[in-house]
């Protein structure tokens, strides 16, 4: 059997090279993104497929299974998780968030290929109120279209991924496919930051790269942050900052109005908190190198991430961090890959 595979919403590839490596072959990826298509073609170590900028939109009506010629029902998996900034949990505003509507097309292209299994990935949020509703359409969608739908919450520690990173994994398997799906067993082994980051040196002084690891560098904080970062210790937070360092905005205690990892060091024998669009900033979270007085480097969240050591991101730092931050550990996605082959195996037998 070939196990043929199309991701979409691929952002930077994570998802897609698990799949690979759980034995996927990666038909074609894309996304609306640009950088993050640049970034899977600069990566021919690992990708070999096509990979192409374009909207979901485009893909529809049938476009897609040209593009791959393929027919209806062909396809073994369609991989992706639609953009979910609308169900996060710290987003403030309206419900009518259009990307949630990316959710329903993805649903569409489900109908449009017909493949043996889907997987979709979503944050925990989707679950919430602002998500349930889209979700519980999703899955009723995909049901009358003939699909099993499996749901569950994995937290990406629980597969060696140095993180704790809890995202909703949909699991849909085709009404005329045996279904014996089971999710991934959890691992008892915990990757720590210590086993991720601490064999590489110190980044250059000057915020430039390391010369032997690309965007390995230092961002330069402001003398307030360098203060702050200085009076804190590994895996504390803003609730350790003495009162003349804390931000206006925080002398309210954080139990009443939350953020309490905002200025804050990771700790070394721990998982690292959720790596987000936006690690790169010891502003936002507990982004903090454990005892260098600087944020994690653009690398450290690649390898916190489980992307491999030479693997590339292109654009500029903001960019990079959003690929990085946004994407599947590719650990975790191949552990979902080879839960699905191992529940399609089982039913050949």
């Amino acid at each position: 059997m070939n196990y043929t595979c199309i991701d979409s919403f691929c952002g930077a590839g994570g998802l897609g090279l698990g799949l690979q490596r759980a034995g996927f072959d990666l038909l074609f990826s894309f996304d609306i993104d640009s950088k993050c298509i640049e970034s899977i073609k600069k990566n021919k170590k690992y990708f070999q497929h096509n990979a192409e900028q374009a909207d979901i939109a485009d893909m529809l009506n049938g476009n897609l299974l040209k593009k791959c010629n393929l027919k209806r029902g062909e396809l073994f998996l369609l991989a992706g998780g639609p953009p979910c900034q609308g169900f996060s949990v710290q987003r403030r505003g309206s419900d009518k968030d259009e990307r949630n509507e990316l959710v329903f097309k993805y649903g569409q292209l489900i109908n449009e290929l017909y493949p043996h299994y889907f997987v979709m990935e979503n944050v925990s949020g989707i679950a919430g109120k602002r998500g349930k509703t889209i979700l519980e359409q999703l899955i009723k969608n995909v049901e009358t279209i003939g699909y099993k739908v499996h749901i569950k919450l994995l937290d990406a520690q629980d597969y060696e991924v140095p993180q704790r990173r809890k995202r909703y994994i949909l699991v849909g398997v085709r009404n005329d496919i045996e279904d014996n799906y089971v999710y991934p067993p959890a691992s008892n082994k915990r990757v720590t930051v210590r086993d991720t980051i601490a064999f590489l040196p110190v980044p250059p002084e000057d915020g430039k790269d390391h010369p032997d690891y690309p965007l390995h560098r230092r961002d330069k904080l402001s003398a307030k942050n360098l203060e702050r970062i200085n009076a804190i210790k590994e895996g504390q937070g803003r609730d350790n900052l003495p009162e003349n360092l804390l931000a206006d905005c925080h002398k309210v205690d954080s139990s009443i109005i939350g953020y309490r990892n905002v200025y804050g060091r990771m700790a070394w024998d721990e998982v690292a908190p959720t790596i987000t669009a936006r690690f790169d900033s010891f502003t936002r979270g507990k982004f903090g190198h454990p005892d260098q007085p600087r944020s994690v480097s653009l690398r450290e969240g690649a390898l916190l991430q489980t992307f491999p050591i030479d693997f590339m991101f292109v654009g500029n730092k903001v960019e990079v961090a959003r690929q990085i931050g946004n994407a599947v550990p590719p650990l975790l996605g191949e552990a979902i890959g080879k839960s699905i082959i191992k529940a399609y195996e089982k039913g050949r037998k």
